[in-house]
């Protein structure tokens, strides 16, 4: 998946005339604190709320100083790229150019958790396992094969890492339920649970955590 199959329908960006009054009443339309200022296809820079705030929100965006230096991607960047950006930033949307450095339109954190939400790891059901384990002894393929002996697979899998330790967090999804024969099989290898999670309890319990607290604030 690369950035170009992201772009944004529906937030558009600004142009050098448009006030901070109205910049602000995009951002807060499209629940982002980020837009980028574009002159003809040309990308200028990505404003944030806070550099609107620091000056006259009636002048133009045009003569604002902004902040940042002009995080952007390529349209054939992969997604991870593009998430690590956002994250080097703390961006709620980052801009997309072509190499000729044409601007093509933006990426939003809700397009990215819609990509998320619907790919099939997450929408097919099943349980998660989180492992922890020093870096030295992760291997994907062995964790792969334990699952695989309980004739179950994995779906889907990601490292938590802590550059303080040399323990890491290896969560994965597999495509079953009933996940007790898997985890006693990775105790018999000595590999240390952490958590695990079955869908369906995991997300009854949210329920039952919203529900209340619905009724906390209906008091």
């Amino acid at each position: 998946m690369i950035a170009a199959n992201l772009l944004s329908q529906t937030i558009i960006p600004l142009k050098t005339s448009d006030s901070g009054e109205e910049a602000l009443s995009t951002m807060s339309d499209f629940y982002v604190k980020h837009l980028p200022i574009v002159n003809n296809k040309q990308l200028l820079g990505l404003i944030s709320e806070d550099d609107i705030l620091a000056h006259d929100v009636a002048e133009p965006v045009g003569s604002f100083q902004l902040s940042m230096k002009r995080p952007y991607v390529k349209n054939d960047d992969h997604i991870f790229e593009l998430m690590r950006i956002m994250s080097e930033f703390n961006l709620t949307v980052i801009p997309v150019v072509d190499h000729e450095d044409n601007y093509l339109g933006l990426v939003s954190q809700d397009d990215l958790l819609r990509f998320f939400a619907g790919i099939g790891s997450f929408t097919e059901p099943g349980s998660i396992i989180v492992l922890e384990m020093s870096k030295r002894d992760y291997s994907l393929s062995e964790i792969a094969r334990i699952v695989e002996s309980e004739n179950a697979a994995v779906l889907s899998s990601f490292i938590t890492t802590n550059l303080d330790s040399t323990k890491i967090d290896v969560t994965i999804k597999v495509n079953r339920q009933d996940i007790q024969s898997i985890i006693a099989t990775f105790n018999r290898y000595d590999y240390q649970i952490k958590a695990s999670f079955q869908e369906t309890e995991y997300f009854e319990t949210l329920r039952e955590r919203y529900d209340s607290l619905m009724s906390y604030l209906n008091i």
